[in-house]
């Protein structure tokens, strides 16, 4: 085993998408940029697979649109409600509504993604990807994060990456997150999720379909041949449940299901094996940022899988790192005011975006959970119903899950058709 000791312009802890995304702009904008991930490949079930139209249109911007509209994919137009009577279906999310040709959410394989940015940036000389290498810890000089130190967890050896910058895209374990001076807060979050694949006919609704049960919550996520289905469960409850048994968490399953119940199937999975619990938090730093570190996405707030957005405002934040930092880093002067404009441009939309998740568990999600009615008083949700009958209102929740609170726009350097 060796210690190397290597330098960059930009550390890119992280190789999701904030952090591919990230590296990829700035590499085009000709800055010396290192990505790394401490896994060996980007293969992981059960991540997050919904990329938006604003990411979409950002591919697009990139010319990497036929690359990406070549990977195998199922388009979902849709967000449907069991809000009707007697568990009627209506569609609350028309995003098929909106003007220009990306009015859909794509769903495809997060690592097909990732795989495909990774391509893309590899033909940039100023970038490099290191796979298997993980971030132990922060390296500082006089109070300013000069780089990290890293493991090679396929050959052991260990490093020093120093960086004029380090950019933490690593997620909501990221070590920058345990640095007191950023200020972690926390939201309680009432429920966990499990995740599980069931087959799908033709037959079945499109899109994705929410349903309720006996204290749980469904989002099946339409793949095409195959429901990917995440079940809210009570925060903690994941061994209360368990131990009542599979046969009774399938019986309820089916009951909040009436279309897969009708045609008589069984509605899976075999085994508690094939359910994967995640532990849900919604978090948020007060600061993003010290001299020589800068977090974004999950890393500088963690989201809730309401609405199904965490991944695309990482993608967004990533886009905005790279518009401020871009020039800086090329000239060599970023400063901590550089890093201080990615916050101030992102932190409205993060804290906007984790406000109405906040408003949706307490006001929805929570009493779902404990058996009792989502409004008080027991009232129909009206307004819902509304929604879904109303064209033009439609757009509004249509045009927040395609877009978010706003777009943003890559460094102008940066847009070339791909080669």
């Amino acid at each position: 085993m060796g210690h190397e000791r290597e330098r960059t312009t930009c550390c890119v802890v992280g190789g999701g998408p904030a952090g591919m995304v990230l590296g990829l702009l700035l590499a085009r904008a000709g800055v010396e940029v290192t990505v790394l991930e401490k896994h060996g490949d980007f293969l992981r079930d059960f991540r997050g697979d919904t990329v938006h139209p604003s990411t979409l249109r950002l591919l697009d911007d990139l010319g990497l649109a036929d690359r990406f509209a070549a990977l195998p994919q199922r388009h979902v137009h849709s967000v449907q409600l069991p809000i009707g009577r007697d568990g009627e279906l209506f569609t609350v999310g028309d995003i098929g509504s909106l003007p220009g040709k990306y009015n859909y959410v794509a769903m495809v394989p997060q690592w097909d993604l990732l795989d495909l940015l990774a391509d893309e940036a590899a033909r940039e000389p100023s970038f490099r990807l290191r796979m298997n290498t993980e971030v132990t810890s922060f390296v500082t000089e006089r109070g300013r994060v000069t780089g990290v130190r890293y493991r090679d967890r396929a050959g052991g050896s260990t490093g020093e990456l120093c960086a004029t910058l380090t950019v933490a895209c690593d997620g909501r374990g990221s070590l920058a997150r345990a640095l007191p001076e950023l200020g972690l807060r926390e939201f309680p979050c009432p429920m966990d999720v499990w995740w599980f694949r069931l087959p799908r006919r033709e037959s079945d609704p499109q899109g994705l379909v929410g349903n309720a049960g006996e204290r749980f919550l469904t989002a099946m996520i339409d793949r095409g041949d195959y429901w990917q289905c995440a079940v809210l469960i009570p925060k903690g409850a994941d061994a209360e449940y368990r131990a009542e048994g599979l046969d009774r968490f399938l019986s309820s399953f089916a009951q909040a299901t009436p279309w897969m119940r009708e045609d008589g199937r069984e509605p899976g999975p075999r085994s508690w094996d094939e359910v994967k619990l995640l532990d849900v938090r919604m978090d948020r730093l007060r600061r993003w940022h010290r001299p020589g570190l800068l977090c974004i996405g999950d890393a500088a707030h963690a989201m809730s899988p309401v609405f199904g957005i965490g991944i695309n405002l990482a993608v967004e934040d990533a886009v905005a790192a790279a518009r401020h930092l871009a020039g800086p880093l090329r000239a060599g002067t970023v400063g901590l005011g550089d890093v201080r404009a990615v916050q101030r441009r992102r932190w409205p939309t993060a804290a906007a975006t984790q406000k109405l998740q906040r408003i949706a568990h307490t006001r929805v999600i929570e009493p779902l959970l404990q058996g009792r009615s989502p409004v008080a008083g027991g009232e129909p949700l009206r307004l819902a119903e509304v929604l879904t009958r109303a064209p033009w209102l439609k757009r509004a929740p249509a045009y927040f899950l395609a877009y978010g609170a706003g777009r943003e726009r890559p460094p102008a350097v940066s847009v070339r058709r791909s080669r």
